[in-house]
């Protein structure tokens, strides 16, 4: 009776003991339900809100972050310093925001003043310069009728624009060109002057910056242009457009991101910034990139 009950008691204790290691194995990491921490991603050009980096731009660069975006584009250089810091400091607010700083546009850049501001750029942590209009002097903008053109050819500035792509290069950069829609039309020569870049541009010096919105509203299509000039359109800006032809909230418009982005790998993409040059209605541009925000990613951009 003795042996009996040992036994009894041993095995009701090798049966808890078993009991509390199920337990245990239940709580354990490997098989808990896996808890995805969201991350920022997705870029923002920050002219889309150049009134406010004018005005605060530590608190307006938090919100860029809080509202989900990773990289930034600067537009925001004067007299050595982006939004009146200098390249060292800037860089450092964007470490300390987790911004991710990758392109910075400048309109201003001369073959005179290119290597001082392109080391800035290289020390502000970026990867590409870009030329966003044609520059030194070539880009002209009429008030009256709201429209862009340019003067000097299109070999004159294709020959400053290889020049400035070699001094990039040296600096430790990557320039692109970025688009309007102008250049989509024939000159007096009859010349395509975004095709006569691509054309006649190194690949290994100059690349570009297509901007959606500027080559719907020429009438072109940004998939041929990848299928004719593959792998050379390096950096998107993400802008949609109204049914009035205005600039809109990525998500809100009538441009289809979702055939775009499929193509993505064609046209060379490594990095996309939604950016809205204006915002109409009421809206202002820290609530639009918000409603951007939530448009790329329902378009599937990561």
């Amino acid at each position: 009776m003795k042996k009996i009950t040992c036994y009894t008691v041993f095995l009701a204790l090798a049966l808890f003991c078993a009991s509390c290691k199920e337990e245990k194995k239940a709580e354990t990491p490997e098989s808990a339900p896996e808890i995805i921490e969201e991350t920022n991603f997705g870029g923002l050009a920050l002219y889309t809100v150049r009134d406010d980096m004018g005005t605060d731009a530590k608190a307006t660069l938090e919100a860029v972050s809080d509202a989900g975006y990773k990289n930034i584009e600067a537009a925001g250089y004067e007299e050595g310093k982006f939004y009146n810091m200098t390249p060292v400091a800037f860089k450092t607010l964007l470490d300390s925001l987790e911004l991710t700083p990758i392109s910075s546009h400048h309109s201003s850049v001369t073959l005179e003043n290119a290597a001082e501001m392109m080391a800035d750029v290289k020390a502000a942590g970026f990867e590409y310069f870009v030329v966003p209009i044609p520059p030194m002097g070539l880009f002209h903008y009429d008030d009256a009728t709201s429209t862009m053109s340019m003067s000097g050819g299109i070999k004159n500035l294709t020959e400053i624009i290889n020049a400035l792509g070699e001094k990039a290069h040296n600096a430790g950069l990557k320039l692109l060109y970025h688009n309007h829609d102008f250049e989509f039309k024939k000159d007096a020569d009859g010349i395509v002057p975004i095709d006569y870049l691509l054309e006649h541009t190194d690949p290994k010096f100059v690349n570009f910056q297509m901007d959606l919105f500027w080559v719907t509203k020429a009438g072109a299509d940004p998939i041929a242009y990848f299928e004719k000039y593959p792998g050379r359109f390096k950096i998107w800006h993400v802008k949609d457009m109204d049914e009035q032809g205005r600039f809109a909230p990525v998500g809100t418009g009538t441009i289809d991101f979702a055939k775009i982005l499929a193509q993505k790998d064609l046209s060379g993409m490594e990095y996309y910034m939604v950016e809205q040059d204006m915002t109409f209605d009421g809206m202002k541009p820290l609530e639009a990139i918000k409603i951007s925000h939530e448009g790329i990613k329902e378009f599937g951009f990561e």
